[in-house]
C-alpha cells in the first residue's frame, strides 16, 4: 500500500462525499468484518494484497462506534474469532478495551494558514503533562494558561504523550493506540483546538510520541499481525518490528502516524521518545525514512516540521544529515548536561550520576554537548559515545529538570525540595546561558512544591503488581531505604498536580519573575540567542566548584560566572576591558543579600557570592 502525503490512508477515513473508507492490515485473518455498535450490523471487508483488507461504505456515519471482527486459524487448526478496536483509531471515547469512534479530522476549521513554526534556534520550550498541569487535566484547561506562558517568555509548549492509554491517569508512555487522542484529555478535536489556539497566540507545539514500544494493557496488536519482533528486547517488552519479516506494513503504520500529527493536527515538532530503543538493521533506518516523508510533506505544505530525539547513545548519527550517513533528525535531548549540572549543585552521585564530576563535566558539555564522547564510562563499564563534531547548538536541548529526571526519582521530588532557593536560581541560569535550546518543566519556573510522581490507572491486577515491583527494582542502584509511591493509587496522581496558587506571593513569585528576566536576557542578547558552538569557551575551577562561561557573537560578548559552592569565591577572568554586570542572581531583587553592583577589577578578578550566577556584557 502506498502512503498518501495528503491524507491518512490506514484506518477509517471519510471521503468528501461522506463515504467511510477503511483500510486495515491483518495478515493473520481469514476474514474481516466491521461491526457498527449501535445497529450490530456487520460489513464484510475484501482481502487485498500484502495482508490488507478494504471496504468503502455509506453505512458508517461520523460519531458511529465500530469494531473489527476477525477470524483466523490457530495452531490446532481451529477457527478463532476476535472482536477488537481499530489499531489506527482516532478516538477511543470509552477507553482502550472499547469500540473506536468514527471521526473526520478534516472538518476542523483552522485559522492558522499563515503560521510558521518557531525556528529551532529560537525555541524556549515548556514541557507539560496535560493531566497534572491543571485541576481539570484537559486540553481546554491548558488553553486557559497560554497567556501566562507567553508572559513568562515561552514560545513553544511540549506536550507529553497523548496517545490513548488505559484509564485516565498515566504519563502517556503506556499508550496502545498511537493515532487516538486520550479521551480524558478531551479527544482529537480538543487537541486540534488547542494547537490552533497556540498558533493564534504565536506558540509552537511539540508533541511527545512513542515509537519504541507500546503499553501492555489494551495492546491487541499481536492478534492483527507481526507488529512486534523477538529479534530485540526493550526495557518495556518486545521491540516493534521495523526490520523483520512483514515489517513493511508496520513501518507504513508509524510513518502514517507521524504525517497525521503534522498534517491533520498541525503539530510543529515531534519529540521522539527513547529512539535508542528503536531497532532497525535494514538498509534504510526507519527514522531516516520517516524524516524523508516529513521533508516531502513540508515541501507540499510550505511548513517546517521538526523531529527531536530523546537519545541515550551520545551518537550524532541520529542528527547528522543523510550525506554524512545520518538519519537527519533535527535535534536531540542531552541528558548529560543535566547530570553534570545536578552533580555540580550537590546531587548525590548514585546510579548514573556516579559518572559525573560536576563543574568540569558541565564545562565539557557547554563546549562539546556530550560529556562522554569516547571516554570510559565507569557506570556503563565501557567506552562510550563519540564527538558531536559539526553539529549546531540548535541541535541539542538542555534542561535542569524534566518529567523523567523528576518522576523517575524514588519519591518524585522536584528540585525545589532538594536544593536551596539560591541554587534553584543557579540551575536556571546555567540552562539559559547555554549555547543550546533551553527546556523547562511545568512548575519549575515558580518552584512548585508538589512532586511529579509516576502514576498509572491499569485495570489488570497482575499488571498493577508487576508495575509496583518494577518501580522497586528500578531504584535498587540508588540504594534507598524508602519505598516508591504506589503508581496505581489515585493520590499519587493528585499529589502531582500543579498548585497554581503558589505563584501569587513569596519566593515563588520572586522565582517566577527571575525566570522572566532570564528568558528576556536570553532572547535579547545576541551572544546568548545565537547558538554558535564555535563561539563558546568554558573554564572549570574545580577546587572552588565554580566555572566561567564565555560566549560571543559578532561584537557582543558575555561572561557568565557560576558559583555552585557554599562560600564566597574570587575568580580570575581573562577580561581586559570594561564589562557591565547585567544579571546577578544574589541581588536583593531576587531575594539575595547583595546591594552592590558586582564588577570585574583591573586585574580581571571578580568576587562572586555563594550559590549564584553573574552575567557580564561588554
Amino acid at each position: 500500500m502506498q502512503i498518501n502525503l495528503l491524507e491518512k490512508k490506514i484506518g477509517l477515513n471519510f471521503s468528501e462525499t461522506g463515504l467511510a473508507i477503511i483500510w486495515f492490515w491483518a495478515p493473520y485473518a481469514q476474514s474481516v468484518s466491521i461491526i457498527i455498535k449501535k445497529t450490530n450490523q456487520r460489513i464484510a471487508m475484501a482481502s487485498q494484497p500484502n495482508g490488507y483488507w478494504f471496504v468503502e461504505t455509506n453505512q458508517i456515519k461520523k460519531a458511529d462506534q465500530y469494531s473489527f471482527e476477525l477470524t483466523s486459524v490457530n495452531s490446532e487448526n481451529e477457527i478463532d474469532l476476535f472482536i477488537m478496536a481499530d489499531p489506527a483509531s482516532i478516538s477511543q471515547p470509552n477507553g482502550v478495551h472499547a469500540s473506536s469512534e468514527a471521526v473526520d479530522l478534516k472538518e476542523f476549521k483552522w485559522t492558522d494558514d499563515g503560521w510558521q513554526a518557531i525556528k529551532l534556534k529560537d525555541l524556549i520550550i515548556y514541557e507539560l503533562h496535560v493531566g497534572t498541569f491543571s485541576s481539570l487535566g484537559t486540553f481546554k484547561s491548558v488553553e486557559e494558561k497560554l497567556d501566562y506562558l507567553i508572559s513568562l517568555g515561552i514560545n513553544s509548549i511540549e506536550i507529553m504523550p497523548v496517545a490513548q492509554f488505559p484509564g485516565e491517569r498515566n504519563w502517556g508512555y503506556d499508550g496502545v493506540f498511537p493515532f487516538a487522542v486520550q479521551n480524558s484529555y478531551g479527544g482529537p478535536i480538543a487537541l486540534q483546538h488547542l494547537v490552533n489556539t497556540c498558533h493564534d497566540k504565536g506558540l509552537s507545539v511539540i508533541l511527545d510520541v512513542v515509537y519504541n514500544h507500546m503499553g501492555p494493557e489494551g495492546n491487541y496488536f499481536n492478534d492483527f499481525g507481526p507488529y512486534f519482533t523477538d529479534k530485540y528486547k526493550t526495557p518495556w517488552g518486545k521491540a516493534i518490528n521495523f526490520d523483520d519479516a512483514d515489517s513493511d506494513a508496520v513501518r507504513h503504520y508509524f510513518i502514517e502516524n507521524v504525517l497525521m500529527w503534522f498534517r491533520d493536527f498541525h503539530i510543529d515538532a515531534l519529540r521522539m521518545d527513547a529512539v535508542h530503543a528503536i531497532f532497525d538493521l535494514g538498509a534504510v533506518h526507519i527514522l531516516a525514512e520517516i524524516k524523508e516523508y516529513v521533508n516531502q510533506l513540508s515541501k507540499l505544505t510550505g511548513k517546517e516540521y521538526q523531529l527531536i530525539a530523546e537519545l541515550d547513545l551520545n551518537d550524532n548519527k541520529f542528527i547528522n544529515p543523510v550525506e554524512k550517513g545520518g538519519y537527519n533528525l533535527n535535534a536531540q535531548w542531552v541528558d548529560e548536561f543535566h547530570h553534570a549540572l545536578r552533580v555540580a549543585s550537590g546531587q548525590e552521585k548514585t546510579g548514573y550520576y556516579a559518572d559525573f564530576n560536576g563543574v568540569e563535566h558541565l564545562c565539557k558539555s557547554y563546549q562539546d554537548a556530550y560529556v562522554y564522547d569516547g571516554q570510559y564510562s565507569p557506570h556503563r563499564k565501557k567506552t562510550f559515545g563519540k564527538k558531536a563534531e559539526g553539529n549546531k547548538g540548535e541541535q541539542f536541548v538542555v534542561f535542569s529538570q524534566n518529567h523523567d529526571q523528576i518522576g523517575n526519582r524514588m519519591l518524585g521530588e522536584r528540585t525545589s525540595k532538594l536544593l536551596s532557593f539560591a541554587m534553584l536560581k543557579v540551575l536556571a541560569g546555567a540552562v539559559f546561558v547555554s549555547p543550546f535550546i533551553p527546556l523547562i518543566f511545568m512548575g519549575e519556573e515558580y518552584g512548585e512544591d508538589n512532586p511529579f510522581q509516576f502514576f498509572t490507572s491499569h485495570s489488570d491486577p497482575d499488571l498493577i503488581e508487576a508495575v509496583k515491583k518494577g518501580r522497586k527494582a528500578e531504584f535498587a542502584a540508588f540504594h534507598s531505604i524508602d519505598q516508591p509511591p504506589d503508581p496505581q493509587d489515585e493520590a499519587t496522581y493528585l499529589n502531582s498536580k500543579l498548585n497554581w496558587s503558589l505563584i501569587k506571593s513569596g519566593h515563588h513569585l520572586v522565582l517566577l519573575n527571575y525566570y522572566k528576566a532570564l528568558i528576556a536576557i536570553r532572547k535579547t542578547n545576541s551572544a546568548l540567542s545565537n547558538l554558535v558552538r564555535e563561539n563558546v569557551s568554558a573554564k572549570a575551577f574545580t577546587d572552588q566548584n565554580c566555572l566561567i562561561l564565555h560566549r560571543w557573537f559578532e561584537n557582543q560578548q558575555i561572561i557568565c560566572l557560576l558559583n555552585f559552592s557554599h562560600h564566597d569565591q574570587t575568580l580570575q577572568t581573562d577580561a581586559t576591558t570594561e564589562w557591565i554586570n547585567i544579571f546577578n542572581s544574589s541581588s536583593t531583587e531576587w531575594n539575595g543579600v547583595n546591594t552592590k553592583i558586582p564588577s570585574i577589577d583591573l586585574e580581571g578578578k571578580i568576587n562572586i557570592s555563594p550559590e549564584s550566577i553573574l552575567i557580564f556584557s561588554n
